[in-house]
């Protein structure tokens, strides 16, 4: 069996937590590991091979974090352009043999109980055997407004139900054959593509197509934007789903489960300390049932009751309980003035380690930038800024021009804006670096590249 794991998704619903370049499946939260990671180490035990379908900007990121943990076999599906659930399914059953079982997963849902997860999966898996698709439910432990639902009668989907109003979902939850919809499905790879091609012929042979144009090298396949620029954006309930009939089953997965789709959501695994502020940066002062969630700084609340207070280095977020599912009012807002704070958290990975923007202005900008063991820039320059770069911790070979030195900690270099350079720790430890931006314009996109080790061009 593969585990399709999708995490493609910016998860703007949990701003400014979460942006583009750092969606809330890869934030490690107060953990030492992150949404993704741990849906990774869930699924090995049970797979033969991974499947990651993801952003093509997130592609160091998601690397980068399998890195950090053992895991089986794993090939990856680079989108350019995001499309939705039912073009990434697609795409992941054109990816794999006729005969494999798929289990679909989201790579953003906490489960708690893994002996009863791997049991769940494995009966969706047999039932996937007999050209069946198969639903995973969640049992519905609360009238949740914010889930879809599936009705069914023993193992057989009835019908999908899209988020309900408090009075429907609680006559959900007491006529009992009701489960949360957890967006996890099994099917035979061949059983599913024939059912596209009975219900959806138009959308999988546009999929078929821009599948075929896509770049393959060894375990990658990079799905190029123009292959899928007209490819109808959909998810797979929408698209698919809700229109099966027959061989359609599901089963029941008894857990705590939560998909982190709000803050509301967040406030529930907040209560089990999965994600709260220290203690030492709070001051709570006649103040009761509040999620305070902190980065560094001191917070102190007086006198305010159930409210989400959300503080980050570059941006706070203060609203009440039960009204976070609104955050995606404030990321139109951000849409509309162009803002980065959408896109751009304060710490960006790249794929030689991470900058951290720590104070930003018109005429001048200051970073901290961390370089792991044996990676290196790319050699560089920049037509509107110059550079002064200060070694904090470990050591640092710089090439500026010509010449090329090495510098340790407290000694520093300069490089003039034309100058072409480059940046490389050939330590065994990380190197800590300050690097001071003064000029005119001092974007990212001021960046020529001559020589790339992760060939980029940009």
């Amino acid at each position: 069996m593969t585990t399709v794991i999708l995490s493609g998704g910016s998860g703007t619903r949990l701003w400014p937590i979460s942006r583009t370049l750092m969606p809330k499946q890869f934030v490690k939260f107060n953990t030492n590991t992150s949404l993704f990671q741990k849906t990774v180490l869930r699924n090995c035990t049970l797979s033969d091979k991974l499947m990651v379908i993801s952003n093509i900007e997130q592609k160091f990121l998601v690397l980068d974090q399998l890195q950090d943990i053992e895991s089986v076999h794993t090939a990856f599906i680079w989108e350019s352009i995001g499309k939705n659930s039912a073009c990434a399914i697609i795409m992941a059953a054109l990816n794999s043999d006729k005969d494999e079982i798929l289990s679909i997963v989201p790579a953003d849902h906490l489960i708690d109980n893994q002996e009863e997860y791997e049991t769940t999966i494995k009966q969706a898996v047999e039932l996937a055997k007999d050209n069946n698709i198969v639903a995973v439910g969640i049992e519905p432990t609360h009238p949740a407004t914010g889930y879809g639902y599936i009705k069914h009668n023993a193992q057989n989907v009835c019908s999908f139900i899209e988020k309900p109003h408090k009075e429907l979902a609680e006559s959900f939850l007491e006529d009992g054959n009701y489960l949360w919809n957890g967006g996890i499905y099994c099917f035979k790879v061949s059983h599913f593509l024939h059912i596209c091609e009975k219900i959806i012929p138009q959308l999988l042979a546009s999929i078929k197509k821009s599948f075929t144009e896509s770049i393959f090298v060894d375990k990658e396949c990079t799905v190029l934007a123009k292959s899928v620029i007209d490819i109808e954006s959909v998810s797979i309930d929408n698209a698919l789903m809700e229109k099966l009939h027959n061989n359609f089953k599901v089963v029941p997965l008894v857990t705590k489960w939560n998909d982190m789709g709000s803050f509301d959501s967040l406030d529930e695994i907040c209560q089990d300390s999965f994600l709260e502020t220290n203690n030492q940066d709070l001051i709570s002062i006649e103040s009761h049932n509040n999620c305070v969630v902190s980065s560094t700084r001191m917070i102190a609340t007086l006198n305010v009751d159930n409210l989400i207070i959300v503080d980050t280095p570059d941006a706070l977020l203060i609203t009440t309980k039960g009204n976070s599912q609104g955050v995606k009012k404030v990321v139109n807002e951000l849409h509309k003035r162009k803002s980065d704070l959408l896109t751009t958290p304060a710490t960006v990975t790249r794929p030689w380690g991470t900058y951290t923007v720590l104070e930003n202005t018109t005429a001048y900008k200051t970073k901290k930038i961390v370089v792991n063991p044996g990676k290196r820039l790319s050699l560089q320059s920049h037509f509107h800024r110059n550079e002064h770069w200060i070694i904090v911790s470990g050591t640092a070979r710089v090439t500026v021009g010509e010449e090329i030195k090495l510098l340790k900690a407290n000694e520093s270099t300069y490089i003039p804006a034309g100058e072409k350079h480059r940046l490389e720790n050939p330590g065994r430890i990380k190197l800590v670096m300050i690097e001071a931006q003064i000029g005119e314009y001092l974007e990212e996109d001021d960046i020529v590249r001559y020589e790339d080790d992760f060939n980029r061009i940009a």
